[in-house]
């Protein structure tokens, strides 16, 4: 294998020719036809013993990639003065005449079947990607094509060939036969597996092209190999300190929970950030030891001020460093050994073209110091825990919500959002540029920390794809990850580019990762706070991934939209069966209401013994229905003016009985409907937090709530599909 590729790049080569290619396609068992290369067509009449016609006859030229193009393949020759003829007429060729043409290769044709491609390419940030589709000269237009990034499994492996739009040619289709599926998959393993050819020469191809493979009921064939070589050896970033001896929770500890937290840039005379982020950390209640670092002052903020790092009285375990970016290096060179965690606020580093050296630099001075960047061009971190925080009345309770973003002013708004929505945190952690810290290590620490339920990450560069990709793989992945990706589109790859020097990446790859991995992709600020509501409450259950769904509220139409909205995310919402229907009809319930599933309740319904009648029909649902989840709606605005109790209280109530008496059974969620109104606003708040203290997830509309429902669902997919 290694000699076919050293030997192609000795020629000065940037592509293998198709022999070579195939030569290769050999070495990992995957099956091509027969063959052999002539130099001229007088040497078809005597070269071509030990082949059985019919044969395919096509250019070798390192000039040309693309052999169809130019007129450079003929088929079905059916002897040797065939395949002359067909040397000479391609010869002729405009695009072949004059090209450097090494020769002709002839081959054994493949019998009919299905033409699939199958590729490869290297992923600057992930590594090895393996794609599958319908193939031939039409993939380009198609492109019903599958990524999944190396090594995929078999059970992968089929779900790429189940997500193809037209997968089901391969089952036949009026009245041809069915292909070998199972050869298909051997073929993609000996590609993309473990031990597969682009796990195998990772870093010596950019791509790698099988188009197409033919797929018949005999089995499946490579019928044309297309290899590009990496124009050098490449590796997937990982840039990350090697040495590591001690577990992520114990590295990350003086992070999240610091004694002794330094800061440089706060002024004894004016109010600098620095200057605030002090005053934040008294308000918030920090315990610890806070050492101003300044060159003069003998006190800053009321504390002790020391010259620098080197000079406090204890190590320093938290830096918060907002000095002018040119002083950054040196001060953290000074150090010595006594800081663990500099977090730099200060920006001009690698977003910006002018300070790529100097953040090279910061990097080089930390590491000889032995201290651990975040950021720069970050805003700080928050850390209940550890009273450490950056944002202004962040919430003091200790959650289960563990954070990484790389923007500090989206993190202020997750956490403010965030907080009026229920949401708790273990911690959150701004990295900017992240040239030091990446975020993978920082899932890793979550992943381990028993305080955190459910990880969320903002990423405009994941750094180290790979170790990201392989740690979510790991044993240690058991916790749900919510993504949500900066630079996805083209414009928002320029703006990640200036906003912090981010390789936003190749989107498929990203795609992927949802396919292979416990981790949900979102697109929105507003659904990546749904999705951790609502698994900051509800406990994914792999054994019982969510899908039927039992909808339950007021207002017909919002039932009827509802359970639209539900079949849109791939969740259901079906008929009760007869038996349940006549257990609920039981109740005689007022006019209006419907017990099919939806169940439709009207205000006068829900008023029914004060709202308790909500516990009865729960109660059958459970037992009867058992669905996956309940999804509960409820229109505030209805209840206004309906007589003078107020049912809602009582619901509340109901649900939180339901949770205890049915533990288990289904997830719960509430959407709480409201006009906009201040009064009815005000309300929702109250009872939002009264829900989330018996641990239900509130949204604001029931769309919302079912693409979280069906998040937790896929995230309990994923996590059952571990180890298959």
């Amino acid at each position: 294998m290694s000699d076919i590729i050293a030997r192609a790049r000795a020629e000065g080569r940037s592509a293998l020719d198709e022999a070579a290619g195939k030569a290769l396609l050999r070495t990992f068992g995957i099956r091509v036809p027969k063959s052999l290369v002539l130099k001229s067509a007088t040497e078809a009449t005597t070269a071509l013993t030990g082949l059985a016609p019919p044969f395919a006859v096509k250019v070798v030229s390192r000039d040309i990639l693309h052999k169809s193009d130019v007129g450079g393949v003929t088929l079905n020759a059916i002897d040797a003065s065939g395949v002359a003829r067909a040397i000479t007429d391609m010869a002729q060729k405009p695009g072949i005449a004059g090209k450097p043409v090494e020769g002709w290769l002839v081959e054994e044709m493949i019998p009919p079947g299905r033409e699939i491609v199958i590729g490869g390419l290297f992923d600057p940030q992930f590594g090895p990607m393996i794609m599958v589709g319908l193939g031939g000269i039409f993939v380009e237009i198609l492109k019903d094509v599958s990524f999944r990034i190396c090594p995929i499994t078999e059970t992968e492996a089929w779900d790429m060939i189940g997500e193809l739009k037209g997968g089901a040619l391969l089952d036949g289709v009026r009245g041809e036969s069915g292909v070998d599926k199972e050869a298909l998959v051997d073929v993609m393993l000996k590609v993309g597996g473990s031990g597969g050819l682009l796990l195998a020469t990772a870093g010596a191809m950019a791509e790698v092209d099988l188009n197409p493979v033919i797929v018949s009921k005999h089995g499946a064939m490579a019928a044309d190999a297309r290899v590009i070589l990496a124009s050098a050896p490449a590796e997937a970033d990982t840039k990350s300190p090697p040495d590591r001896p001690l577990s992520a929770t114990e590295r990350f500890k003086p992070l999240f929970e610091p004694q002794t937290v330094a800061v440089l840039g706060a002024s004894a005379n004016n109010v600098s950030i620095a200057n605030t982020f002090i005053r934040r950390m008294k308000a918030f209640g920090y315990s610890g030891q806070i050492y101003p670092i300044h060159p003069t002052a003998a006190q800053v903020e009321g504390l002790p001020a020391y010259l620098s790092l080197d000079r406090t009285p204890q190590p320093v375990d938290y830096a918060y460093v907002a000095i002018g970016a040119e002083r950054i290096p040196d001060a953290i060179a000074g150090a010595n050994g006594r800081c663990r965690f500099a977090q730099v606020i200060s920006s001009g580093f690698a977003e910006v073209e002018d300070g790529r050296e100097l953040e090279r630099k910061l990097i080089e001075k930390a590491r000889a110091a032995k201290v651990r960047i975040l950021g720069p061009n970050t805003l700080g971190t928050y850390s209940p825990r550890g009273r450490l925080t950056f944002a202004q009345d962040a919430p003091k309770t200790i959650g289960t919500v563990g954070v990484v973003a790389q923007s500090g002013g989206l993190s202020t708004d997750i956490i403010k959002r965030g907080e009026w929505r229920g949401l708790l945190f273990s911690g959150l952690v701004t990295i900017g540029n992240s040239a030091d810290v990446a975020p993978h290590e920082l899932v890793e620490y979550y992943l381990e920390d028993p305080q955190t339920k459910v990880i969320g990450l903002y990423l405009e560069d994941i750094k180290d794809g790979r170790s990201f990709f392989d740690l979510l793989r790991s044993p240690k992945a058991t916790k749900p990850v919510i993504v949500l990706k900066g630079g996805r589109t083209r414009q928002g790859r320029l703006a990640a580019t200036s906003h912090t020097g981010a390789l936003a990446g190749d989107d498929r790859a990203w795609e992927a990762l949802p396919c292979q991995l416990p981790v949900a992709l979102v697109a929105t600020v507003e659904e990546f706070i749904d999705a951790l509501v609502a698994l900051q409450f509800l406990t994914p259950r792999p054994s019982k991934p969510t899908n039927l769904v039992t909808l339950f509220g007021n207002g017909g139409g919002s039932s009827v939209l509802g359970s639209d909205a539900f079949a849109r995310v791939g969740l259901n919402v079906l008929p009760f069966d007869a038996s349940t229907r006549q257990r609920l009809e039981a109740f005689k319930l007022p006019p209006g209401t419907s017990v099919a599933n939806p169940i439709d309740t009207p205000v006068r319904t829900l008023q029914e013994k004060n709202g308790f009648v909500a516990g009865e029909i729960l109660d059958i649902v459970y037992e009867m229905a058992k669905p996956d989840a309940v999804a509960m709606h409820l229109n505030l605005a209805a209840f206004a003016g309906r007589g003078g109790a107020d049912p809602l209280d009582n619901l509340l109530a109901v649900i939180e009985q339901t949770q205890k008496k049915w533990q288990g059974v289904a997830h719960f969620a509430l959407a709480l409907r409201s006009d906009g109104s201040p009064e009815l606003d005000e309300k929702k708040r109250s009872y939002r937090a009264k829900a989330c203290a018996v641990g239900v997830p509130v949204f604001d509309e029931i769309p919302e709530m079912a693409k979280a429902l069906a998040i937790v669902g896929h995230i309990e997919r994923r996590l059952a599909a571990r180890g298959r």
